[in-house]
């Protein structure tokens, strides 16, 4: 693993100065998100999300296994996050860092915690069989911000996919290929997107969307859920110098607007995609 340099004191004091000045060093505002860019592949459950130059793929599958003895009527929901040194040399491919981990917990409060997914809707016998739907992260490039580009590539995905039909008589269950039956979209209950900001000069400084550069001088940083009901669904922060309440509500004030424009864009992405495949369908026959 290459041992990550800290940014020289002119990096340091230019970014300042520019944030000063509410100017950052890619041209955006301090308040400003970069471009997202949302891919499907040609499986459902599959996506590619670049927020900037930080890029991410998600994949999302399903099996059948038993549920869990204290949840019967519930199927299970399970987070595999990679990154690898190709994202970043600074990661290692052998161990999990502090990073990823800090991301898996968040994206997991985001998603399982707040029941975003209609888990019960997984059940396909009570007690005996239920559908595990695991999402698989992999971080291809990073150039800051990780969370919020996993977080939107994972719900994303999830929205895309789509499992096979399942019949059940008496104690049989028959489960359809795609190919002999449409596949079933997952029961959706709402789209959390995080929202993440770096502080900077005691907290004084505040920027919505860190780069890489950005996350290195910062002096501390928050990471919001919300959905586009003004619902708060996780709140982290990992250290850092301490906010005020006033500097608490700004902040969820900005990251609901972020949230609406990012809930639109996904939405809008879905929508064009499964046009585009109903079209393809009908062409080939």
């Amino acid at each position: 693993m290459v041992k990550e340099a800290k940014p020289s004191i002119n990096e340091s004091e230019f970014i300042l100065a520019a944030l000063n000045e509410k100017r950052r060093v890619d041209g955006r505002g301090i308040y400003d998100v970069r471009s997202l860019q949302i891919t499907f592949g040609t499986d459902y459950g599959q996506v590619e999300i670049q927020l900037g130059r930080t890029r991410v793929a998600a994949k999302v599958s399903a099996k059948v296994e038993r549920p869990r003895n204290d949840k019967p009527t519930e199927g299970i929901l399970f987070f595999n996050t990679e990154i690898s040194p190709m994202a970043c040399p600074t990661f290692d491919s052998g161990s999990r860092s502090e990073e990823e981990v800090l991301i898996s917990r968040i994206i997991e409060k985001s998603l399982r915690r707040s029941r975003a997914i209609d888990t019960e809707g997984l059940c396909i016998v009570a007690g005996e069989k239920v559908w595990e739907i695991r999402v698989d992260l992999h971080f291809l490039d990073h150039d800051g911000n990780l969370v919020d580009c996993a977080g939107i590539a994972a719900i994303t995905a999830l929205s895309h996919f789509r499992r096979p039909d399942v019949t059940v008589v008496g104690e049989e269950v028959t489960i359809h290929p795609i190919d002999q039956r449409n596949p079933v979209p997952l029961s959706i209950h709402h789209i959390p997107i995080c929202v993440s900001f770096a502080f900077f000069d005691e907290g004084q400084l505040l920027v919505v969307d860190p780069t890489y550069l950005e996350e290195r001088v910062k002096k501390g940083d928050m990471t919001i859920t919300m959905n586009i009901h003004k619902e708060i669904c996780a709140l982290s922060k990992a250290g850092g110098i301490p906010l005020e309440l006033d500097q608490l509500h700004r902040c969820s004030q900005i990251a609901l607007i972020k949230v609406t424009e990012a809930t639109e864009q996904i939405q809008k992405a879905l929508e064009t995609d499964k046009a585009a495949r109903k079209s393809k369908s009908s062409g080939a026959k």
